[in-house]
């Protein structure tokens, strides 16, 4: 599981600069406070080191970022990457990012028709798809994962252990395969997991864990 280099060093980095509203090449750059990309406009890279970071419905942007703070892609808008260090991720319904989508502390959620070409992952929080797509697999340490029904993921799903001497996480992740889901590829749960999966779901190989089969809408 990578550890967000990237973003960190750019927090660090950004403490000591002075606040920038808006750079070259239709990039808009801060330090502190939100930064909002209006409905049907297009910017270069957003970010932001405290605060969120909205982008409007069918907006268009690269990359999306943060350190403190949500990032929020609107219905049909369309990104290249999504990142934050603390705070959520959440992609509106027909929303597409066609890279990566990482946290590190906060949940990650993709409305009915998201797509990520990407990997979606995280350390601490849920990750729920809500009849969405993911084409590079699913990871995170101590989060939940719900493949939501109707939802499709390619390149599995890892829930890895943890790499910090000092983690004092016991919760045991809990994920859930929907009904008429598809995760293509191995499921590998290098910890102790809870794992539930419907009984129209469909399924890659499974190392670490013991599915239990449910029927119905959930478990």
């Amino acid at each position: 599981m990578r550890r967000f280099p990237t973003l960190l060093m750019f927090g660090t980095l950004a403490l000591g600069l002075p606040l920038l509203a808006a750079a070259h090449d239709g990039d808009i750059d801060k330090v502190n406070g939100a930064v909002r990309v209006e409905a049907g406009q297009q910017a270069g890279d957003v970010s932001t080191v405290n605060g969120a970071v909205h982008v409007g419905d069918n907006a268009v942007v690269k990359e999306a970022s943060t350190v403190n703070g949500a990032v929020e892609l609107g219905a049909k808008a369309q990104a290249t990457e999504l990142g934050t260090v603390n705070g959520s991720i959440s992609l509106a319904s027909g929303s597409r990012v066609s890279g990566k989508v990482d946290a590190v502390n906060g949940a990650i959620r993709l409305d009915q028709g998201a797509d990520v070409g990407g990997r979606v992952e995280n350390v601490n929080g849920a990750i729920v798809l809500d009849a969405a797509h993911v084409g590079g697999g699913i990871g995170t340490v101590s989060g939940d994962i719900t493949v939501g029904a109707n939802s499709r993921v390619e390149g599995g799903i890892l829930v890895d252990k943890s790499h910090s001497w000092f983690s004092g996480n016991s919760h045991t992740p809990v994920v859930v395969i929907g009904p008429h889901a598809v995760v293509q590829g191995t499921l590998e749960f290098k910890r102790e997991v809870v794992l539930k999966v419907s009984d129209s779901a469909q399924i890659g190989p499974v190392k670490g864990a013991t599915a239990v089969k449910f029927s119905g809408a959930t478990p």
